[in-house]
């Protein structure tokens, strides 16, 4: 197995860490893995991407043009890489602020209102998490408890007070990716 992702939306969405999160999750697992952020300047607000594989053969090269499954968070980033999935791959975004939609019809699409979501549970940081708890409910590939362990490595351990938050973020996600 191997899964070739790239998530990808504004710099403060938490792309890079949930990219983070899920190679942490692979390693956990004792599966290969690849993150390759890349970045502009602008960071917070400025597009960001990041590529992870995680696979349970030796990666060749994080470089990718190809992908199994996109994650995307806003407009700019739907422009870019809509194109990149495989055919027959997945490409799950969330709606706010996209104005044209996903058209194609050789791959399956889902949605997660993570933002509105996020804002109902009262903490719009966790926006990633549900997004991610999405992505865990199309394509298992992790199991939840190594997510909490790569939250835990990743996270400072002053935030690890919020990881129970980030679990119900990622639950909420879950119970609410819709296939388009």
């Amino acid at each position: 197995m191997t899964e070739e992702i790239i998530i990808a939306g504004f710099g403060g969405q938490g792309v890079l860490s949930m990219g983070k999160i899920l190679a942490y999750s692979g390693i956990m697992q004792d599966q290969e893995v690849s993150w390759l952020p890349s970045y502009g300047p602008e960071m917070r607000g400025g597009t960001a991407n990041v590529t992870v594989i995680v696979s349970d053969e030796r990666i060749s090269s994080p470089t990718l043009t190809a992908f199994d499954t996109a994650i995307i968070l806003n407009q700019q980033s739907m422009d870019k890489f809509e194109h990149s999935v495989k055919p027959g791959g997945v490409l799950l975004y969330d709606p706010n602020g996209i104005i044209h939609h996903p058209k194609r019809k050789d791959i399956t699409i889902y949605e997660v209102k993570a933002a509105k979501l996020a804002a109902e549970m009262g903490n719009t940081k966790i926006f990633n998490m549900v997004v991610l708890g999405a992505y865990m409910k199309i394509k298992p590939i992790v199991k939840l408890e190594n997510v909490i362990k790569g939250l835990k490595k990743s996270l400072p351990e002053r935030y690890h007070k919020l990881i129970p938050l980030n679990e119900d973020a990622i639950t909420m996600g879950m119970n609410n990716v819709t296939k388009i």
